[in-house]
């Protein structure tokens, strides 16, 4: 997959040099670009924004420097444009597998009061183009959205988790446990400070196991993402997770579900 990122901060991005994404660039399975924006800017400031037409604070990054860097960092290719922004579509992990799938992926990293946004309609013309958020609050630009994406999507592409089964056990990952977050992890030792693994885990009985793993991962769904919760399909609960729902006086779906 290869991946352009366009920004006035390109430093920003050294920490995708090292860790998973970095051994993938390493492998070659991900090829990473990350490109100036004020390269594309003629004046002797090398200038990248204005001031808003109608008024108000901040400043907007100029059309005619995003469309120099577009053009040029696409030549008569056909990447996804990504475009972070609090206005945007959510990101999810529906999203990023859907991205995973894509050979080829330009991000815009806006900054200030965002990109004039004839960028986005002129392109939408000749390129798939998604506006997206990734959370309701809003950052000094879209670097740190676009370092979350970057790891998101690039953890999901082939070979770059040793372990594969470990996006099928991740949280919001398609599947039974989906619209679950996970439950708690434990490791060695058994015994640290006077807290105790779970027994269940040391059983090494599977079946109990993943009844434990569904069992906590539908109570800290609740606890922390009750709209999750409320969202999930009754038509997927079995009678041991209704009872734990009743348990923590949870409702989901109809009042009366079929058994």
């Amino acid at each position: 997959m290869r991946l352009d990122i366009i920004s006035i901060f390109p430093e920003y991005f050294a920490p995708l040099g090292v860790s998973l994404i970095g051994k993938a660039r390493e492998r070659g399975t991900l090829d990473v670009r990350v490109h100036q924006l004020r390269e594309w800017a003629h004046d002797v400031h090398r200038t990248v924004d204005d001031t808003p037409y109608g008024g108000g604070p901040g400043m907007v990054m100029k059309p005619e420097v995003w469309g120099e860097a577009i053009d040029e960092v696409t030549g008569d290719g056909a990447p996804r444009l990504i475009v972070p922004t609090p206005s945007g579509r959510p990101f999810t992990q529906e999203l990023a597998q859907e991205l995973a799938e894509e050979p080829w992926l330009l991000f815009a990293c806006g900054r200030y009061e965002g990109i004039d946004s004839r960028v986005m309609t002129e392109y939408r013309a000749r390129l798939r183009v998604d506006e997206v958020s990734i959370g309701d609050y809003v950052l000094a630009g879209g670097e740190v959205a676009v370092l979350v994406m970057v790891e998101a999507i690039g953890r999901l592409l082939p070979g770059v988790l040793g372990n594969a089964c470990s996006v099928a056990d991740d949280s919001f990952a398609p599947g039974a446990m989906r619209n679950l977050v996970e439950g708690p992890v434990f490791t060695k030792p058994p015994l640290w400070r006077g807290h105790e693994v779970p027994p269940v885990l040391l059983s090494g009985h599977h079946g109990k196991v993943a009844r434990w793993r569904r069992d906590e991962a539908l109570r800290r769904t609740v606890a922390n993402r009750p709209e999750l919760a409320s969202a999930l399909d009754p038509g997927s609960l079995d009678k041991h997770d209704r009872r734990l729902l009743e348990e923590l006086s949870f409702r989901v779906g109809p009042e009366h579900m079929a058994d």
